[in-house]
């Protein structure tokens, strides 16, 4: 009788153990393992329509969390999800997803857009999207390598008005057409081709 209360004193103390190792709460990992059903183990999405996140710049994933938490960004199902965080817990996931390793959509696109594209970024977007997109300046987003259905449906959004620009991001766009949207979303969906 001895021996089993022991035992039990043990696997008690051990739970104990594991609460407190626990109570700390989650980690940015942990946090961050909620987004893998669209946006992929890690960051790295198979979603025609999800962004990766992998290797994205911090502020970028923070403030679009933050826009899709206040309404500011239109969404789907983003807005209710993020108002699930705090910002604290916004701010660990952007590092989390920082720190992963980028991987590019490997996927199909027109070749002759692309190049057009490559012109159009030269011209209005390498300031901040650096590298072919696959940089970049302050809150600028990683687009290099994004899947092309993912960049036409924001480049859309961008020129219907639906999603709000920067001042500055809005002059360098203000002369661009919807075909030269869909140029850029080509360049930006094959890697930085030719960068």
């Amino acid at each position: 009788m001895m021996r089993c209360r022991s035992k039990w004193g043990v696997a008690l103390g051990a739970l104990a153990l594991s609460a407190v190792a626990h109570a700390g709460g989650p980690t940015p990992a942990m946090l961050s393992n909620a987004c893998g059903g669209c946006h992929g183990t890690n960051g790295a999405s198979a979603g025609l329509s999800m962004p990766s996140l992998a290797g994205q710049n911090k502020v970028a994933t923070v403030e679009a969390m933050k826009a899709f938490k206040s309404g500011e960004r239109p969404s789907t199902v983003m807005g209710r999800i993020a108002k699930a965080y705090s910002d604290e817990e916004i701010e660990a996931m952007g590092d989390f997803f920082a720190a992963q390793k980028p991987v590019p959509a490997q996927q199909a696109f027109d070749v002759a857009l692309a190049d057009k594209g490559r012109d159009l970024h030269q011209r209005h977007c390498k300031r901040c999207h650096l590298e072919g997109g696959k940089e970049f300046d302050e809150n600028a987003a990683v687009v290099s390598g994004q899947w092309l259905k993912y960049l036409q449906i924001q480049m859309d959004d961008y020129a219907s008005g639906r999603r709000t620009m920067s001042e500055k991001k809005a002059e360098k766009m203000k002369p661009l057409t919807r075909a030269d949207f869909e140029a850029i979303a080509h360049y930006y969906a094959s890697a930085g081709r030719g960068e």
